[in-house]
């Protein structure tokens, strides 16, 4: 027997995987388009969206002091926000999935309610008791949305 097939290559399982892994994202790529940007990315885009914005204002302002300030603002906001956004991208991850967990809750205890002020009590006419705190809220035909 020869070293080649007594000692198979201890990387080709690992080759494989990665060659594997690359087809996969080239294939999602080309059906859903590219995948979103990282939290961290999608700040940076606003927080440079919102500079450009206050630097468009500083034309209209009167005076150069009133300029140079907001210029000086953007300046400082961006050597501030930099090097967070680079030392700690997945901060940006952690805040966005707890918004998400904050946003299921807040649907969850709204649907609920929302529920039950739309239903009517089970053997009455009577929609709401005015003597239950909890029945205060919007009338049947009211729709609170969320989206």
């Amino acid at each position: 027997m020869s070293e080649a097939t007594e000692r198979p290559d201890a990387d080709a399982w690992a080759t494989a995987c990665e060659e594997d892994l690359q087809q996969e994202q080239a294939r999602r790529r080309a059906q859903y388009g590219p995948p979103p940007a990282s939290a961290a990315e999608e700040f940076r885009k606003l927080f440079d969206v919102v500079a450009d914005k206050l630097s468009s204002f500083q034309s209209s302002l009167p005076g150069m002091a009133a300029q140079s300030a907001v210029q000086q603002f953007v300046n400082q906001a961006k050597s501030a926000v930099e090097p967070v956004i680079e030392r700690n991208p997945q901060v940006f991850d952690h805040l966005a999935a707890a918004g998400d967990e904050l946003l299921a809750a807040y649907r969850s205890a709204v649907e609920g309610h929302e529920r039950r002020w739309t239903q009517r009590p089970s053997g009455t006419g009577d929609l709401k008791d005015a003597d239950d705190p909890r029945d205060e809220g919007p009338g049947p035909s009211e729709h609170i949305d969320l989206d």
